[in-house]
């Protein structure tokens, strides 16, 4: 399996990160209704902002996807007016290079949702550190310190993971994967298998 990217491997993610570019301008009123009770449930929805790394990592399987889905997705968000500006891009681009960071201690040959939500955790991270040092962390009590960290990772990995791996399946299930996979050992099984039956 060739490791590089294509023009079609960029060009599908491209095309993800538009899509979820547009998701992630409107996500802001749905980070914002979560705010309203101040309990820092908003963490919950904070993943959304990193899905296209995920997402486009489970589909096309290859080094540097994960940061250009998320890099192109942050662009995209920042285009259509997003509501945090240019911190848009910036935070896009750490996530993304986080989330790819994870993917590649795993050698690229994790395509789990389990590996997928750990990397929407790390992530996760990578916007923690902007937030810390915009200073509004600093002034949290404990209790709610503690719950921002812990429900922005839970988050992450459900929404990174979970459903993104879902998102994934039903795209598999529309025979989509096949035009960004290579073949795989099985696929020429199969297709001896058949010849030899004819």
């Amino acid at each position: 399996m060739s490791k590089g990217l294509k023009l079609t491997d960029i060009l599908v993610t491209v095309v993800i990160s538009v899509v979820l570019a547009a998701i992630y301008h409107f996500w802001a009123a749905v980070y914002e209704v979560a705010k309203a009770p101040g309990l820092q449930l908003e963490q919950l929805m904070y993943g959304m902002w990193f899905i296209a790394s995920t997402v486009a990592f489970l589909l096309i399987r290859k080094p540097g996807v994960a940061f250009l889905a998320e890099a192109a997705a942050a662009s995209g968000e920042l285009l259509l007016g997003s509501p945090f500006g240019v911190e848009a891009l910036t935070y896009g681009l750490v996530q993304g290079i986080c989330a790819e960071l994870l993917f590649a201690a795993t050698g690229y040959n994790r395509y789990s949702a389990v590996t997928a939500g750990l990397a929407g955790m790390a992530a996760g991270a990578g916007a923690l550190v902007f937030d810390f040092f915009k200073g509004y962390m600093t002034e949290l009590q404990t209790w709610s310190l503690v719950l921002y960290i812990v429900f922005r990772f839970v988050g992450a990995f459900v929404i990174c993971g979970f459903v993104a791996a879902g998102l994934v399946k039903a795209l598999e299930a529309t025979g989509v994967a096949q035009l960004v996979r290579p073949a795989s050992r099985a696929d020429y099984d199969a297709l001896n298998r058949k010849t030899t039956k004819m």
